[in-house]
């Protein structure tokens, strides 16, 4: 089958295809969808642009990537995975606060001393600080690291936006993600941004994984929970 730019993105255009025989039952519930190599040789395109088709549905919960095994259909319903839980900050936005990105840096530091990092982002890795302002009062501080791979260009302002969405215009998409939670005293200087005492307070550590599991962003959070609880909501039968 032969697809064209002239209609857009190629992996978006592969990606609706596939997306339609799994939903028709073409590729069956639980069945493993074609190689990659096989993909490429239908659609006459390139590795990557399988693999970034494949990944927007994983993404939207259609297919599961195993390894040594194959692409496997997870769900032939029209119910994208990402809207089982319900971010985080667009619930605040939605409540009728006011929620924006303040204090922002990005620089690339060493990862010596940290394991996590120096194991799967090598020596040096991107470090990006944001403070998030509820009505305009400290809320939030995050530390994200970033493997160098992303080419990230080193302009504060322009990380005001969506950094997962930053990230999968560079190609690199989130296929999952694994929360941790801890009260802990923050270092002096997070204290000092968030404008309060050296006191005990919410920490998040988030790990973001590709549909290779390849660790592709690794963030810590303190939040000023006083201010509002953190809450995570999740659809109806989910």
């Amino acid at each position: 089958m032969k697809i064209t730019s002239k209609k857009g993105p190629l992996y978006f255009q592969v990606k609706d295809i596939l997306k339609e025989r799994i939903i028709s039952g073409f590729y069956p519930k639980d069945s493993l969808i074609p190689s990659e190599p096989a993909l490429e040789k239908e659609f006459s395109v390139s590795k990557i642009t399988i693999r970034k088709a494949v990944e927007q549905l994983a993404i939207e919960g259609y297919v599961e990537k195993r390894s040594g095994v194959g692409t496997k259909v997870l769900d032939n319903k029209v119910t994208p995975r990402i809207s089982r839980g319900q971010n985080f900050s667009d619930q605040l936005v939605k409540e009728g606060f006011d929620l924006r990105k303040d204090n922002i840096s990005i620089s690339v530091v060493s990862t010596e001393g940290h394991n996590i990092l120096q194991d799967n982002m090598g020596s040096e890795c991107y470090c990006l600080e944001r403070l998030y302002l509820l009505d305009n009062e400290p809320y939030i501080y995050f530390r994200h690291y970033i493997p160098l791979e992303a080419l990230l260009p080193l302009k504060p302002e322009l990380f005001k936006g969506s950094l997962y969405e930053l990230l999968f215009q560079k190609g690199m998409v989130m296929n999952n993600f694994k929360d941790e939670f801890d009260v802990e005293i923050p270092e002096e200087k997070i204290a000092s941004i968030l404008n309060t005492d050296q006191k005990p307070l919410l920490k998040r550590i988030r790990s973001s994984f590709d549909i290779d599991e390849n660790l592709v962003e690794y963030s810590v959070a303190f939040y000023q929970t006083h201010m509002h609880k953190y809450v995570i909501q999740y659809n109806a039968g989910e």
